[in-house]
């Protein structure tokens, strides 16, 4: 049985309002609904200084929706703009067991606690790294998905979740499809392939469906996508951010606890530009710059092996020396890279003793140094409570 608007509307009719006013409908509060292989996604706006009291009133909304038959799923947001997004809303991680006070040492975070205050981390994940790229159409995706399969061959076990809401990748690059199971209901188990777990949008909807969402809901859906997936036990989870510096990365960067950040760019001035705003994003909410990828640094002509500087090279590196930022490596541009990508097929999984492979698995050893780097920053830099 489809689901259609109607039925949705109606079912929103019967929701009081705030205060018991009305019903949201008739308060022209619920946004335009989508509808995507039978899971309804909407939002309801209300006064930014009551989002958290009027929790309640979204979670009734999203019961009644998911009650409709043929509902396979809801994802129902408030829309507050000036609270950034459903980040806010996650559940604190659970304080840990008081310990003797002969022995009492707080737990050293993962960075140092000005950068780690009031953001909740995922419980069984070690650490949270972030590819990100000022604008789009640099490879960050592939570089991620790369990243990730390098970390996994230093005996990590690592997941992917792919945050690009209005353009997932994730499933096409490790070639995935279907769609992930639950474990109670509730709580999605990820999919899997080559030993890493991962979890994007593109798995909830079809490839071609248009996510046409305002921020409040494509942050209530990173939200969930971060929270209430079985990511457990992962050393490092690795976050495909979106392109660009809008609300949904800046809300990423400020409410999840990001070990660190990996800048991907092309060595081309029009791409580092956009890098620098980047960089200067995460400079700006203390996450830590773990270092700047090149990516396309140059063209390897499959039937010759001539060399080209399409895109200009070294461009990054001069940047990350400007910026003190470390340079992680240059990437070139190959048709091998290319067509495995497509065919999801990524090289350091199916061809771990290629040229391309050995690359991106010595950025991913680069990558992680600089995270241990930062974890035994963090500990230095956290204090010790000894009582006597």
């Amino acid at each position: 049985m489809s689901v259609t608007k109607d039925a949705v509307i109606e079912t929103l009719k019967t929701i009081k309002g705030p205060d018991f006013e009305g019903d949201l409908v008739s308060l022209g509060l619920v946004s335009d609904i989508f509808i995507a292989n039978n899971k309804v996604f909407f939002s309801i706006t209300v006064p930014a200084d009551r989002a958290q009291a009027l929790e309640p009133l979204r979670a009734a909304a999203e019961r009644a929706v998911k009650a409709i038959p043929g509902v396979e799923g809801a994802v129902v947001a408030l829309t507050a703009e000036k609270k950034g997004g459903g980040m806010e809303s996650a559940p604190p991680r659970p304080a840990p067991a008081p310990r003797p006070a002969a022995a009492a040492r707080p737990a050293a975070p993962l960075a140092p606690a000005g950068r780690q205050q009031g953001k909740a981390g995922v419980p069984g994940v070690g650490a949270i790294i972030a590819v990100a790229s000022g604008k789009g159409g640099v490879g960050k995706s592939t570089t991620a998905v790369n990243l990730a399969l390098g970390l996994s061959t230093l005996g990590l076990k690592v997941g992917v979740l792919d945050a690009d809401i209005y353009g997932p990748s994730m499933p096409r690059l490790l070639g995935i499809s279907g769609r992930p199971e639950t474990v109670d209901g509730k709580v999605l188990k990820p999919m899997q392939n080559y030993g890493i777990k991962v979890m994007s949008m593109g798995f909830l909807v079809e490839e071609e469906t248009p996510m046409i969402w305002r921020g409040p809901m494509v942050m209530s859906a990173l939200s969930q996508l971060l929270r209430e997936v079985e990511w457990a036990p992962l050393d490092v989870l690795v976050l495909d951010m979106p392109p660009g510096t809008g609300d949904a990365q800046l809300t990423v960067a400020q409410q999840v606890p990001l070990a660190g950040a990996v800048i991907v760019s092309t060595p081309q001035d029009m791409a580092l530009i956009d890098a620098r705003k980047g960089i200067n994003m995460f400079k700006k909410v203390d996450i830590p710059l773990l270092g700047i990828v090149e990516n396309m640094s140059y063209f390897l002509a499959p039937d010759t092996g001539a060399r080209y500087d399409i895109f200009g090279h070294g461009g990054a590196r001069r940047e990350a020396e400007r910026l003190g930022v470390p340079f992680l490596g240059e990437v070139p541009l190959t048709m091998d890279v290319r067509e495995s990508s497509d065919g999801g097929r990524p090289v350091v999984a199916c061809d771990p003793e290629g040229a391309q492979a050995k690359i991106y698995r010595a950025i991913a050893a680069k990558v992680w140094e600089r995270v241990q780097v930062e974890q035994q920053a963090a500990k230095a830099a956290a204090p010790t409570i000894v009582f006597e």
